[in-house]
C-alpha cells in the first residue's frame, strides 16, 4: 500500500504546510509555532511519520506542477515551447527575475527547506517518550535528506544561496547573505551522508526513503562535486572514485533491478516499483481541503483528454535536437530527418502520429489509442506521452490537477550511467568492463544492441558524450537535462554553453509514412520559424533570483562567503 495518512491524520500534519504557504515567501519565513498544532502531536510514531509524510508531496507541489519540466527539460534542452511567456524564455536563455517558474521554483526548494526545518525543531523540543528511537532517526533522516535534495536545485540553478538551518534563529538575522558554491555543496553532502547513516535498509512502508535512496544521492552529488571541487578543466579524482563506490553499493546491494521493460515504467500502476529509489508521493482523495496532495503536472502535458481530464499540454514538444540523438534516424542530404527507431523510450516518452499505445483505450472509439496524424502543412509536435497514463485507466481515481501517480525523483538506471560516467572521469572515454556491462543494462533494456568496444562492428572506447546522450534519452521528462549540463559546466563551463546554443529548440513538421502502422518517419524544419536557438553564456547559464526576494532581503546581492 502507498504511504498515504487517512484525511484527519493527513489535516494535522498539513497545518504547519498551510501556514507556510499562506504567509509571505520570502526565504526566512517564520513558520508560526501556533499554527502547528499543539505539542502533544509528537507523542508517538505514527503522529511523527504523518508529520514527515507531507516532505514527499505538498512541499514540492510548486516545483512539480510546472518548474520541473521548465526547468529540467526545456531548459536542458530536450522540451521547447515555439511561443512567447514564461517557457519561451526559458527555451532563449533570456529569463528574467519576474519569471513565473523561476519564482515557483525558489519559493518551493525554500518551502522544502523551511517545513524540513520546523520539523527538525519540532521533534527534538516536543517528541515524546513513547517515539522509538528508530522512528525518530528514521524520520530526521527523511528531513535532512529532503533539505539537502532542495539545496541541491537551489545550488545548481541559482549557483550562490542562503544556507538557513533554523528558520527561527535566522529570521532576524540581516548579516544572513548568500554562501558559496563549494560551500552549499560540502553542507548538502554532509546532510546526505547523516541521511544514510539512519535510514534504514528497507522501506518501513511504501514509498519510504531508505539508505539506498541517500547513498544515490551521494552517488549524484559525488559526480557533481568532483566538477564543482575541479582544477583547470580536471575533475576531482576522490569525488569520482566516490560517485562510483555509492554508484556500486546501490547496484549491487539495495535489491533493486532495472524493470525489464521500459515502458513498464508508466504503465499505471507503476509507483514504486522495484528500480525506484525515490519518488514524489501523490494521492487522488476527492475530498474538499486538500489541493495539492495529487499531481498536478499531468495536466499541464497532456495534450488531449484520451491521455488526461485536461488537454494544456499541446504547445509542448520534443526538441529536435533531441530526436536527431535516438537512433535510426538520419540526416538527409535537403535537411531533413528520416527514419525509425529501436529505441522503445521515444514511444514512452513522446507522441509520434500512429504511435499504438494498447494499455490506454480512446474516449471516442474504444479501442487502443492511437497517436493521431496533424492536419498542419508546415508544424505541429512531438507532444509529451511521459507519465501520462490515460483517462480510460483513471475512472473515479482523477480529477483536474489531482492525479495520484507518482513523480520520479530517482531510478536506479541513474546508478548505472553515473557508474560509467564517473569510470571515464578525465580521460574522455574508457574500456572498463564494469562500465560499459552497466551503460548496456540501461541501453538493451531500451530495445537497442549493446555497444561493443572491439570486434568486428565495435564501437571503441565508451565516450563522455555517449554517456549524456544516454542520459538525455532515458531520463527525458523526468526533469534531469538541465542538471547534466549544470553539472558539466562546473569543470567545462565552454562545453556546456556550445553543447546548450548548438540545440535545435524550434518548430518542425513530422510525418509518417502511412497511418495506421507507420514504418518510418520525416521531420522537416519549419521555414519562417528562424527563432531555433538560445544564445548561452555565463551571463545567462544561472536562474535570476525572483525580483520579489531582492526587494526583501537585498543581502542576497552581497558577494557569498563560505558557510562554516
Amino acid at each position: 500500500m502507498k504511504m498515504i495518512y487517512t484525511p484527519k491524520c493527513l489535516t494535522v500534519a498539513l497545518l504547519a504546510v498551510v501556514a507556510i504557504a499562506g504567509c509571505k515567501k520570502d526565504f526566512l519565513e517564520k513558520p508560526p509555532l501556533s499554527a502547528i498544532t499543539d505539542a502533544n502531536f509528537y507523542k508517538t510514531d505514527d503522529q511523527v511519520l504523518a508529520a514527515t509524510s507531507l516532505l514527499y508531496s505538498k512541499v514540492w507541489f510548486s516545483y512539480n506542477d510546472k518548474a520541473s519540466f521548465a526547468l529540467g527539460d526545456i531548459r536542458g534542452g530536450t522540451l521547447f515551447y515555439p511561443w512567447s511567456g514564461d517557457f519561451r524564455a526559458q527555451v532563449l536563455f533570456t529569463t528574467t527575475g519576474d519569471n513565473g517558474q523561476v519564482t515557483a521554483a525558489w519559493n518551493a526548494f525554500f518551502t522544502v527547506i523551511a517545513q524540513s526545518n520546523l520539523f527538525l525543531y519540532n521533534i527534538e523540543r516536543y517528541g515524546g517518550a513513547d517515539v522509538t528511537e528508530s522512528v525518530k532517526k528514521q524520520a530526521i533522516a527523511e528531513a535532512r535528506f529532503m533539505r539537502a535534495l532542495a539545496y541541491r536545485y537551489l545550488v545548481m540553478n541559482w549557483g550562490p544561496v542562503p544556507i538557513i538551518e533554523n528558520n527561527f534563529e535566522d529570521l532576524y538575522d540581516t548579516s544572513i547573505t548568500r554562501n558559496t558554491i563549494s560551500s552549499v555543496w560540502r553542507f548538502i553532502t554532509r546532510e546526505m551522508r547523516a541521511a544514510a547513516e539512519d535510514l534504514p535498509a528497507s522501506s518501513t512502508m511504501e514509498g519510504r526513503l531508505t539508505k539506498w535512496s541517500a547513498e544515490g544521492m551521494l552517488a549524484r552529488f559525488y559526480l557533481t562535486r568532483a566538477g564543482v571541487e575541479s582544477s583547470g578543466g580536471v575533475r576531482n579524482q576522490q569525488f569520482l572514485d566516490s560517485a562510483k563506490y555509492y554508484a556500486q553499493e546501490v547496484i549491487t546491494q539495495s535489491g533493486k533491478s532495472l524493470l525489464s521493460d521500459y515502458d513498464d515504467l508508466f504503465i499505471y500502476p507503476y509507483d514504486n516499483n522495484n528500480e525506484s529509489l525515490f519518488e514524489l508521493e501523490w494521492v487522488f482523495t476527492g475530498g474538499t481541503g486538500t489541493y495539492g496532495l495529487g499531481n498536478s503536472v499531468i495536466d499541464q502535458i497532456s495534450p488531449n483528454t484520451d491521455l488526461a481530464l485536461n488537454n494544456w499540454g499541446g504547445g509542448y514538444s520534443a526538441t529536435w535536437w533531441l530526436l536527431a540523438q535516438y537512433d535510426g534516424f538520419s540526416l538527409q542530404s535537403d535537411g531533413s530527418l528520416k527514419g525509425r527507431t529501436l529505441d522503445q523510450r521515444l514511444k514512452a516518452t513522446f507522441l509520434l502520429p500512429g504511435f499504438e499505445y494498447d494499455e490506454i483505450l480512446s474516449t471516442s472509439t474504444g479501442t487502443a489509442y492511437i497517436a493521431p496524424a496533424s492536419s498542419g502543412t508546415d508544424y505541429n509536435a512531438a507532444n509529451v506521452k511521459k507519465y501520462l497514463v490515460g483517462t480510460s485507466n483513471l475512472t473515479g481515481l482523477a480529477a483536474t490537477q489531482n492525479y495520484p501517480q507518482d513523480t520520479y525523483m530517482m531510478r536506479l538506471a541513474e546508478m548505472y550511467l553515473v557508474y560509467a560516467e564517473a569510470a571515464i572521469g578525465n580521460e574522455g572515454s574508457t574500456t572498463d568492463a564494469t562500465a560499459i556491462e552497466y551503460f548496456n543494462a540501461v541501453h538493451t533494456r531500451a530495445g537497442l544492441p549493446a555497444y561493443e568496444v572491439s570486434g568486428t562492428g565495435g564501437q571503441g572506447p565508451l565516450t563522455l558524450d555517449e554517456v549524456y546522450s544516454e542520459r538525455f534519452k532515458e531520463f527525458a521528462m523526468e526533469s534531469m537535462a538541465w542538471y547534466d549540463m549544470i553539472s558539466l559546466q562546473y569543470w567545462d563551463p565552454e562545453k556546456a554553453y556550445s553543447m546548450l546554443s548548438a540545440q535545435d529548440r524550434g518548430l518542425f513538421l513530422v510525418s509518417p509514412d502511412v497511418m495506421p502502422d507507420p514504418s518510418e518517419w520525416t521531420f522537416v524544419k519549419t521555414s519562417w520559424f528562424t527563432e531555433r536557438y538560445a544564445s548561452v553564456s555565463s551571463g545567462n547559464f544561472y536562474l535570476p533570483i525572483p525580483n520579489t526576494e531582492l526587494s526583501k532581503a537585498p543581502n542576497l546581492l552581497k558577494d557569498p562567503v563560505d558557510y562554516p
